[in-house]
């Protein structure tokens, strides 16, 4: 599976693109998922799903690494934004084993890990059924992303 990054814009008012996440948006805070918004749009798309991964994570099984926060989807196309602490939209399993985002908390003295905040502009209508984790999202919507850009976050814990 190979994605490619386009003009589609993804920032957030809670943290730059490379700086750190506020606490409140972790698990040792609120953890509540941050307001995100985006902009450039592809022309065709239809819908949008939202991904929050951390590579960084000292996971790895069969075809799978890192540790999922978050997936959010079935986002209608005209949507420029979601608010903080969002309950809208379909939501999928992370790898907290519920659904919802979970915040950054790596493990202690792990160092500093990476949060990719992804946005995915889909060529299909939102109608996935609900709990799709990270990687059956990404197997059904492959041929449908027609644009992606990512926002990246930091969290350490001491």
């Amino acid at each position: 599976m190979g994605f490619a990054l386009s003009a589609l814009q993804l920032t957030s008012t809670a943290f730059q693109n490379g700086s750190a996440i506020p606490q409140k948006h972790t698990g040792e805070g609120e953890d509540v998922s941050p307001a995100l918004a985006w902009s450039d749009l592809p022309e065709g798309t239809r819908s949008l799903a939202v991904i929050c991964h951390d590579p960084d994570a000292p996971l790895v099984t069969p075809g799978r690494y890192g540790f999922v926060h978050w997936v959010l989807y079935n986002i209608p196309a005209d949507v420029s934004s979601i608010g903080e602490a969002v309950n809208q939209y379909t939501t999928g399993a992370s790898d907290f084993g519920k659904p919802g985002y979970g915040g950054p908390m790596p493990p202690n003295g792990h160092g500093v890990h990476h949060y990719f905040f992804w946005l995915l502009a889909l060529a299909v209508e939102p109608e996935l059924e609900d709990g799709l984790n990270m990687w059956d999202l990404l197997e059904k919507v492959e041929s449908d992303v027609i644009g992606m850009n990512r926002l990246v976050g930091t969290y350490q814990r001491d």
